[in-house]
């Protein structure tokens, strides 16, 4: 992971394309960290989340959790998915996401977690953890809170592959762009909100933050792993 900087915004890049930007417990650890420093950063006023190689993010990288033998980081304190969620949701500043070509169950959640979601018109978001036979915790948390319950049922029910337009319509992302054009216009919506009063943004958010009534993060996401991702097969559909 890498933190790069625009003019009164910071911009949080998932580095592992080589792995389509897929999640392990130190890259989720570094993004909680990048967190906390550009919240604390009083020169920034918005925050971009992207990953790097036109890809958005795979999900939980299932290839390392299942490797043997294990990588060095297994059952060390370098980070985790939930903790993850917990900064984002608590996140002072607004963070827009720049979803390139697909958000894939983890990664699903992770795009929930943004305020503002710019989408490729090819892009897709897929909530595939039915296929797999495994729960789906933070996205069931961050639906709650972003939409109804018909739509999160549509999305969590299908396992399939839901377009950038199709994200449009169902309110989720908040506008579809051209695909070469994701980055740049997030860019452009972080430096516009950059260029309000200093503090606007977080006036904001922290008012709609308050809007979602819950009094405490810690219950409404649930703790534990999921057991069932160990034994899964990695999501092809």
């Amino acid at each position: 992971m890498r933190v790069e900087r625009g003019e009164g915004w910071g911009e949080i890049v998932l580095n592992r394309p080589e792995r389509r930007n897929s999640l392990i417990p130190p890259l989720a650890g570094e993004v909680t960290q990048a967190l906390d420093e550009l919240q604390a950063d009083h020169d920034v006023q918005s925050i971009l989340l992207r990953g790097e190689g036109g890809y958005f993010c795979s999900g939980i990288d299932l290839k390392a959790l299942q490797a043997d033998p294990p990588p060095d980081w297994k059952g060390k304190q370098v980070g985790d998915v939930r903790t993850m969620h917990l900064a984002l949701f608590s996140c002072t500043k607004p963070v827009i996401g720049a979803f390139e070509k697909f958000g894939i169950n983890a990664g699903a959640a992770l795009a929930f977690a943004c305020d503002i979601l710019v989408a490729g018109e090819t892009a897709f978001l897929q909530i595939g953890e039915i296929q797999q036979g495994a729960n789906i915790p933070m996205n069931a948390a961050w639906l709650k809170i972003k939409t109804t319950e018909q739509v999160a049922a549509r999305l969590a029910l299908y396992g399939d592959r839901v377009p950038g337009p199709e994200l449009l319509r169902l309110g989720i992302a908040t506008e579809v762009v051209a695909d070469d054009q994701v980055v740049t216009r997030c860019r452009e919506v972080a430096a516009r909100i950059a260029g309000f009063p200093k503090g606007a943004g977080a006036n904001i958010v922290q008012s709609l933050r308050a809007q979602r009534g819950i009094d405490d993060p810690e219950a409404f996401f649930p703790k534990g792993g999921n057991n069932a991702l160990l034994t899964a097969a990695q999501l092809r559909s």
